[in-house]
């Protein structure tokens, strides 16, 4: 935050002016200003904590609507994809199977804990990311997002969660990407944050830790985008983002590169 503080004002009335002939006592009255304006501050910040700074009841991430869950994690893919695929929806004890599927896809949607440990919206509960996972990731990605969700249900701080992924990936438990991972975000209903939205319909592709530059990511020209702003996400994986042209439902999407 920034304040626009003139430093030589002398106060008269309820007026704030500009005033050359008493240098000492506006220098003096600039000061106390600058301490007040700065203890003020201070306060503001305290009393203000960061949003999403911790997690809430675990009430607020749920949808009541389980009907409606399904349906938002449907939206993740086109239709002839989801309409065969499993859906998961979230409880207060973690992920559970409300469609049985029969062509390996797995349609859920996140929540804000799937999103990298240094990201704002952490723990945001209004955040919604349906995702739909091809049989290659529902194999070895899927997990991860099964097993934060678990951590979070039994009331781990974020630290915590992070630790027990760290200490999980040592033990070889938590499995790595199998070659042809990739999963459909491509539904205009869900929230990817505040100032978000639903963003745009995009594929993503999930491989062992790499760099950007072995995909060719964030290069002029380049569809593959790759999240250099966070980077605190300890499964052995990274992702790599195709942006498409339409909604799940054929619908035109907003160009957003």
């Amino acid at each position: 935050m920034r304040l626009n503080v003139k430093p030589i004002i002398i106060r008269n009335g309820d007026y704030l002016y500009a005033r050359k002939s008493q240098p000492r006592l506006i220098a003096m009255r600039a000061i106390v200003l600058a301490v007040i304006l700065g203890t003020a501050l201070r306060i503001e910040a305290q009393a203000s904590p960061q949003p999403y700074s911790q997690i809430v009841s675990i009430d607020e991430y749920l949808m009541e609507d389980k009907a409606a869950e399904v349906s938002m994690a449907r939206s993740a893919a086109p239709e002839a994809i989801s309409r065969d695929a499993a859906v998961l929806v979230f409880g207060k004890r973690g992920y559970e199977t409300a469609v049985e599927g029969k062509n390996g896809f797995t349609c859920l949607v996140e929540r804000s804990w799937m999103n990298p440990f240094d990201s704002s919206g952490f723990w945001n509960p209004k955040m919604r990311g349906p995702i739909c996972y091809n049989p290659a990731a529902v194999r070895t990605i899927l997990p991860y997002t099964l097993n934060r969700t678990k951590l979070v249900v039994t009331g781990l701080s974020k630290e915590q969660i992070r630790e027990s992924i760290v200490a999980a990936i040592a033990k070889n438990e938590l499995p790595m990407p199998e070659v042809g991972a990739m999963s459909y975000m491509m539904s205009k209903s869900g929230n990817l944050g505040v100032g978000v939205g639903p963003w745009c319909p995009h594929l993503m592709f999930h491989v062992p830790k790499t760099d950007a530059a072995s995909w060719g990511a964030d290069l002029e020209g380049s569809p593959v985008l790759f999240d250099d702003q966070h980077h605190d996400a300890p499964e052995p994986e990274t992702i790599f983002m195709v942006p498409v042209s339409n909604w799940s439902d054929g619908t035109s999407a907003p160009h957003q590169h």
